[in-house]
């Protein structure tokens, strides 16, 4: 799967570029970040590889309770020393976090994080690239839900289901405010809410028994359409496009098996392609994006991943597949070091390659220490727990 590591590689790239570009590259930035959105073209690619990874993950399993104790010793260890590691810096007066929060009450900005459903219930992210969590979390609870009632095998429907809405809500502009639902119930109450809704829908989805087992998985599912429609910082359109971006990943990945058609597959990438486009094409320019620039990020992102589709069976070179390796880290840990750098050296008026190239050297080596000292240690610890799970 080295055409995987290499896509991740890019995506973490392209996001880790966005961002330093704001404190390194201001003029570069000014002037491309109209005709394109660099941040929007690696998460995007992260979407589709999750797409194509995470239900294969469940399927390969068989078991839901598996699924989530490998989904959380993959994702919460780098994600509490990032965390912790940014309350720390807050604390010393290095980032400015705190800011952020005024007004909020510590403990439920607190649940918000833990749940990883921050970006949809009202809390602004601690890192700000946390919000892509949020999204995979919606992902991961879709994905169960189907799998419990044993729809899986139909990715594409969904993905077209999915795009379609995106398109006729964007025609019909009918676009909720962000955080909506938290303005009409409250941040706080939403958050116990959900939050108490999340850890109930894991728990029976997890059991053994299917009278527990499908209403809870199911709930799941009705929580993270819920809360993404609704309750999102992005458009409601693009939370839908999102969510269809990842399911046609999932499409793939049952055509290039054999269990889908290629046909198929071609028919539903279409509908995504022109819902999307013709979604933010409809909506025009706004808070979060810029047309053009989020058209040309999705298409380059559809089609970065189609090319290393097709090359999957040739040798990628090698630096890629390490810097996919490291992916997580290299997303999580560069807005900290970003965080340092603002303090330390401030931001340039004028780019400087210079310095852009010595935060990529202190950056990668960085990355390459965390996955090394949390993320493979973590690994271990969840195919150890994992193991006692099928033993009992």
């Amino acid at each position: 799967m080295g055409w995987l590591d290499a896509v991740r590689g890019i995506a973490a790239l392209l996001v880790a570029v966005d961002h330093s570009s704001y404190a390194f590259l201001a003029e570069s930035r000014e002037h491309l970040m109209p005709q394109l959105n660099i941040g929007r073209y690696g998460v995007m690619l992260f979407f589709l590889v999750s797409g194509y990874v995470i239900p294969a993950s469940l399927e390969r399993r068989g078991c839901v309770r598996t699924f989530w104790t490998g989904r959380a010793f993959r994702v919460y260890p780098l994600w509490a020393a990032v965390v912790g590691t940014v309350a720390l810096l807050d604390l010393l007066g290095v980032a400015q976090v705190r800011a952020r929060f005024a007004g909020r009450d510590p403990v439920t900005v607190a649940v918000a994080h833990l749940t990883l459903f921050q970006e949809l219930l009202g809390t602004p992210s601690v890192v700000l690239v946390l919000w892509t969590l949020s999204y995979e979390l919606a992902f991961y609870l879709l994905v169960v839900a189907l799998f419990t009632v044993r729809l899986h095998r139909r990715p594409a429907t969904v993905a077209v289901v999915l795009a379609i809405s995106a398109a006729v809500s964007a025609a019909a502009a009918f676009v909720p405010r962000p955080w909506a639902l938290s303005s009409v119930i409250g941040a706080g109450p939403l958050v116990a809410l959900a939050s108490a809704a999340l850890v109930i829908a894991v728990r029976l989805g997890s059991s053994g028994s299917s009278a527990l087992r499908v209403p809870g998985a199911v709930a799941g599912g009705v929580l993270a359409l819920v809360l993404v429609a609704f309750n999102g910082t992005v458009p409601l359109w693009e939370g839908l496009v999102i969510l269809a971006v990842m399911f046609l990943g999932t499409a793939v990945r049952r055509a290039e098996s054999g269990e889908s058609t290629l046909p198929r597959l071609a028919r539903t990438t279409a509908v995504v392609l022109v819902c999307a486009v013709g979604s933010a094409y409809a909506q025009g320019d706004g808070d979060h994006f810029v047309r053009r620039g989020w058209i040309t990020a999705f298409l380059l992102a559809a089609l970065t991943f189609g090319v290393a589709l097709a090359l999957r069976r040739r040798t990628f070179p090698r630096a890629l597949t390490w810097l996919g390796t490291i992916s997580y880290s290299v997303y999580l840990v560069h807005p900290v070091l970003l965080a340092v750098s603002d303090r330390v050296i401030g931001r340039c008026r004028h780019d400087s390659l210079l310095l852009e190239a010595a935060f990529f050297a202190v950056l990668l080596p960085l990355s390459a220490l965390t996955y090394r000292l949390i993320e493979l240690p973590g690994l271990a610890r969840g195919r150890r727990r994992i193991n006692r799970i099928r033993s009992t």
